[in-house]
């Protein structure tokens, strides 16, 4: 407990799944959150289902204008900024490949791309000043390797990769830490048609069956994962995206046999 203890985080996608996980974590572990949505009654959730208290504000991550307001609202509320939890993102959904318009792949770029290109220009700009400050990025397996989502998203997840690889070296010198966590398949709302189809089918104990551990993921093991990173125990990591996915990325395909 209280590895966060005296720490400012923001926490964006914090309406539902991993986000409010973390959000929840964060702030039990003695954290001030400010947790950012869209959603506002899923923001009021995750602030009443946490056992601390929890900020909210209701902003679209992917308006320059909008982030860097809740910034600066957070530094003038606590005076201070540590950590910034970029996990916001949209699935895209299942648009065939040649239905696809250059619209919708905007979209999918500026919630899951651009937000935490945001997050790293407004929050990493104050954590440079004060020589310290972690950011984390929510990507995926689907960033890694092809098959685990649609080409707006996957190519989206890959440039967050390739975000957190190039800002945390022109943030040279500055102690600020930037990394990506690449969660594989995992229960949240954003996967919710994935479960909820399979369950209906009666598939369910099919679901995460691609990976050594035979099963899928969880918010919560995600937000331990972001917690470590977000905690001074990662002092010494760094420009890194690691996936959190039961071992599924570290596999070509293959037919499991007996």
């Amino acid at each position: 407990m209280n590895r966060l203890s005296g720490k400012t985080a923001i926490v964006t996608g914090a309406g539902s799944g991993i986000g409010r996980a973390s959000a929840r974590l964060f702030a039990a572990e003695g954290a001030n959150v400010v947790a950012v949505d869209m959603n506002e009654a899923g923001l009021r959730e995750t602030a009443e289902a946490s056992t601390a208290l929890i900020d909210v504000h209701t902003a679209n991550i992917s308006d320059e204008a909008a982030v860097e307001f809740f910034v600066n609202q957070t530094l003038d509320k606590y005076g201070d900024l540590d950590i910034f939890f970029a996990n916001a993102g949209i699935s895209g959904g299942g648009v065939p490949l040649f239905e696809q318009s250059v619209e919708h792949w905007q979209n999918v770029l500026n919630v899951n791309l651009i937000g935490p290109f945001l997050a790293v220009k407004y929050a990493g700009h104050h954590m440079a000043k004060k020589g310290k400050g972690s950011i984390i990025c929510t990507a995926s397996v689907a960033g890694l390797r092809a098959n685990a989502g649609g080409s707006p998203y996957s190519a989206s997840k890959a440039g967050v990769i390739s975000l957190v690889q190039t800002v945390s070296n022109e943030l040279y010198g500055t102690g600020v830490r930037v990394n990506a966590i690449c969660p594989g398949l995992t229960e949240t709302g954003m996967t919710k048609p994935i479960f909820d189809g399979a369950r209906s089918r009666g598939n369910e104990h099919k679901i995460g069956q691609l990976n050594p551990m035979s099963r899928y993921g969880t918010a919560d093991e995600i937000a331990n994962m972001a917690l470590f990173l977000a905690s001074d125990e990662a002092s010494y990591v760094n420009g890194q995206a690691i996936a959190v996915d039961g071992g599924l990325s570290s596999t070509h395909p293959f037919v499991r046999r007996g």
